[in-house]
C-alpha cells in the first residue's frame, strides 16, 4: 500500500472548506485514479503542543498507481489550499510495511 500524508501546521484553516470542498474534489479526481481509501485527523484536539494542526493520509494499493494520480491531479488539488489556509502543508509518502 501507497500512502500519502499531508501534515498542515498550525495556522488559520477554514475546516468548513476543507471538509465540504476541498476533500469531495480530492474524492472526485483520485478515486477514479486508484485511490481505495482517505481520511483525516486533528492531532491538536489531543495534544495543543503538536506540530501539526491537521494530518489527512490518502491511500492507494501501490507506488506506481499513487504516483501516477498525484501526477495527473496532484497540481490541481494542491492549487485549492490556498482556498482553506494559508499556511503550507508538509508532505510525506511512501509505502507502507506489514508483517
Amino acid at each position: 500500500m501507497f500512502v500519502v500524508s499531508v501534515l498542515y501546521p498550525p495556522g488559520e484553516f477554514d475546516l468548513g472548506y476543507y471538509r465540504d470542498t476541498h476533500l469531495p474534489m480530492v474524492r472526485r479526481l483520485l478515486e477514479p485514479a486508484g485511490m481505495s481509501e482517505m481520511g483525516y485527523w486533528r492531532p491538536s484536539e489531543m495534544d495543543p503542543a503538536s506540530p501539526y494542526q491537521l494530518i489527512a493520509e490518502l491511500r492507494f494499493p501501490d507506488r506506481a498507481t499513487g504516483l501516477a494520480a498525484l501526477d495527473a491531479h496532484g497540481a490541481e488539488t494542491q492549487a485549492d489550499i490556498p482556498n482553506f489556509t494559508p499556511v503550507t502543508p508538509v508532505i510525506v509518502m511512501g509505502e507502507m510495511a506489514a508483517d
